[in-house]
């Protein structure tokens, strides 16, 4: 009587194959009478191929004028073509970014408008900016002066915090928290680029990006205009929700791993500390700014 398929083997088992072992035994074999004769010098030892440049190394960025700024991405474009007080100049897409834009009939644009390769764009951002598709050519925004901010109740200000990436991501959560302006120095901070846009997602439209030449005398005129500047440092006296005071904040925070300048400490009126109670004491810039915002909001609304 014969097995039943569903509980025995469905066929003969299939032999093992003694030539592919043989052929792996005796590979390794030659592999390292090789070797043994290259550490003798009998045969020469194969130069190391260059690796092949990349388009990233080659590229060289253009040279831009004083005025002149490039935008770049799908939310950030489309952004700044929305902003009134954006002074655009040029405007270049691929068929496929147009579409995602969601901008109208290009007819109704007031500025020059062309469909342009990925490649071509690349020649000006370079291949690692991850642009989308859609690249425009614009002006800096206005200048703001800290006079213009005297009936905000909120504002956050930078010590010398150089990382764009960093600095999108703070504009996002002041505009989120309802902030008036970000206040920076002009030195050791980014300037108004394609990289900062694209990391504020949009915001460096919604909020004054504000860069002051002395950032201790920039206090002091925020004092006299009757806000309370709070420094945060790690070792700072006290907690941030019990040094609150006033009707107008202005919180300030240092830079990626220095902080605060000394300068910057004696001058605001007040230093504070986020507590945390978990095993690590200090946060992201980005994150702590989001955290002492929310704390500024929720006291400013009590």
């Amino acid at each position: 009587m014969s097995k039943d398929k569903t509980l025995g083997h469905s066929g003969p088992e299939t032999p093992v194959d003694d030539n592919s072992a043989k052929d792996t035994h005796y590979a390794t074999l030659r592999r390292a009478h090789r070797d043994a004769k290259r550490e003798r010098g009998e045969i020469p030892t194969p130069v190391p191929q260059k690796r092949k440049r990349s388009s990233a190394d080659d590229w060289k960025p253009p040279a831009l004028a004083p005025d002149q700024v490039y935008l770049y991405g799908l939310h950030t474009v489309r952004a700044a073509l929305a902003n009134p007080e954006r002074k655009n100049i040029k405007l270049s897409t691929t068929q496929n970014a147009l579409v995602r834009l969601e901008i109208g009939p290009v007819d109704a644009l007031s500025i020059p408008f062309e469909i342009v390769s990925p490649q071509d764009i690349d020649k000006v951002l370079g291949p690692e900016a991850i642009h989308q598709g859609v690249m425009l050519e614009t002006r800096p925004l206005p200048v703001r002066r800290l006079e213009a901010l005297k009936d905000s109740p909120l504002l956050l200000v930078l010590d010398q915090v150089t990382d764009p990436h960093n600095v999108g991501a703070i504009m996002r959560s002041a505009v989120a928290f309802d902030a008036a302006a970000v206040i920076t120095t002009q030195r050791h901070s980014p300037t108004e680029s394609g990289v900062l846009a694209k990391s504020a997602s949009g915001a460096l439209e919604l909020i004054p990006y504000i860069q002051v030449t002395n950032l201790a005398d920039a206090l002091g005129e925020l004092n006299r205009l009757g806000f309370v500047t709070i420094g945060l440092d790690s070792e700072g006296p006290a907690p941030l929700e019990g040094t609150f005071s006033g009707e107008k904040l202005a919180l300030v925070l240092g830079s990626e791993g220095k902080g605060l300048r000394q300068k910057t400490r004696e001058t605001v009126n007040a230093l504070a500390r986020l507590d945390m109670p978990g095993a690590i004491k200090s946060l992201n810039v980005s994150n702590a700014a989001a955290i002492a915002l929310y704390a500024a909001r929720s006291y400013l609304r009590t």
